[in-house]
């Protein structure tokens, strides 16, 4: 398994746990962090707030896959070698030039 694959197995992974972390919030206020007890209080037995966790697992998760993503164009960009045959002059065939015969003139004169 190249390298390249094993970056991309691991977006994947990331991708979807960012979607489950994003999808568990709430746009309003509510969701996960609102049915634990409330509006914005500590909660019970000194646990960090919902909403903290769920915002800094958001921006850890985004940046993972950011890196990720970098890295992975490194490893990509290292194991196909892709010339650009623009600047490469023998890359590109050689266009063959018809030379169409002149027709031939018949004078009139004869």
């Amino acid at each position: 398994m190249s390298t390249f694959t094993i970056f991309l197995i691991l977006i994947m992974i990331v991708a979807f746990l960012l979607v489950i972390v994003i999808m568990v919030q709430n746009p309003k206020g509510g969701g996960l962090s609102s049915s634990f007890g409330g509006g914005g209080g500590a909660q019970i037995g000194g646990v960090q707030k919902t909403s903290d966790f769920l915002d800094k697992s958001t921006w850890t998760l985004a940046t993972i896959m950011l890196a990720l993503i970098l890295f992975s164009n490194v490893f990509i960009m290292g194991s196909n070698t892709v010339q650009s045959k623009t600047f490469d002059e023998s890359a590109v065939p050689a266009v063959p030039t018809t030379q169409t015969p002149a027709p031939a003139t018949t004078d009139p004169a004869e």
